[in-house]
């Protein structure tokens, strides 16, 4: 209640009561229960939940909304997943179809500059997607035994690629120490070199659940990206010598 419906402007607490006593202490906000008038129907009803979503959400709260209706709507004919070479693919519904489609589609095109997919999979099926031609091309050998990844991308356009491994974490399943290690096996076995290879945790926002469980356990040198705030993403840089400045850190 507090850090939710109090903290977007819908509920009110009452300072007239003590947190202590048995009287009810929090109310609707008049504007929010005004939604709930029963003569404010059709696309009146419509317009002013997008008022109220407009004038009481943040950025990062909207995208949510967003993102959890789009999951609604994808619960029957599942995700659709668009590839960096134009291919489609379908992966059944779920909120980790949601983050891989957001990471294929968002994540890919901003912070890689010349994407592709070499490996997608998901919890019911376990193998959705893997460009066999890509991953021999980059000598990769993916054994589906062994330390499985959620996502390998692959960014073409430096001279030597780079290798992205990327964790879709809905309640479990980040970039750890341990898992880092594992999942960077797959490209030292290939002949990478570690400056070659990066790890990148996604999550839907940093209000999710499976954040705030795996926040404190994310590897040192791997990244976090939020669905909900898709241009931004969080490096857990450690130490180098000489120790960078506060203002290279920010730059």
């Amino acid at each position: 209640m507090r850090d939710g419906l109090v903290a977007v402007g819908a509920v009110v607490v009452r300072p007239d009561v003590p947190t202590t006593s048995s009287q009810p202490r929090y109310s609707l906000k008049e504007s929010f229960a005004g939604l709930f008038d029963p003569q404010l129907q059709g696309s009146a009803l419509e317009d002013a939940m997008a008022h109220w979503r407009g004038t009481h959400l943040s950025p990062s709260a909207l995208a949510r909304v967003t993102l959890l209706a789009r999951a609604v709507v994808s619960s029957k004919l599942g995700v659709l997943v668009t590839f960096p070479n134009g291919e489609t693919r379908r992966m059944a519904a779920g909120p980790s179809s949601v983050i891989a489609k957001a990471v294929v589609e968002e994540f890919a095109p901003r912070f890689l500059g010349q994407p592709g997919v070499i490996w997608l999979s998901e919890s019911q099926t376990k193998v959705v997607a893997r460009d066999d031609a890509l991953a021999t091309r980059l000598g990769l050998r993916i054994d589906v035994q062994r330390n499985l990844p959620d996502l390998i991308l692959v960014d073409l356009q430096p001279a030597e690629p780079l290798l992205i491994f990327v964790e879709v974490v809905v309640t479990n399943g980040a970039i750890t120490a341990e898992r880092q290690t594992a999942l960077g096996t797959i490209a030292t076995d290939a002949g990478y070199r570690p400056d070659q290879v990066a790890f990148v945790s996604a999550f839907l926002d940093r209000d999710s659940p499976g954040f705030r469980k795996t926040v404190a356990r994310l590897a040192w040198g791997s990244f976090a990206w939020f669905v909900s705030d898709p241009e931004r993403i969080v490096a857990l840089r450690e130490r180098t010598a000489p120790a960078p400045s506060l203002n290279d850190l920010l730059s």
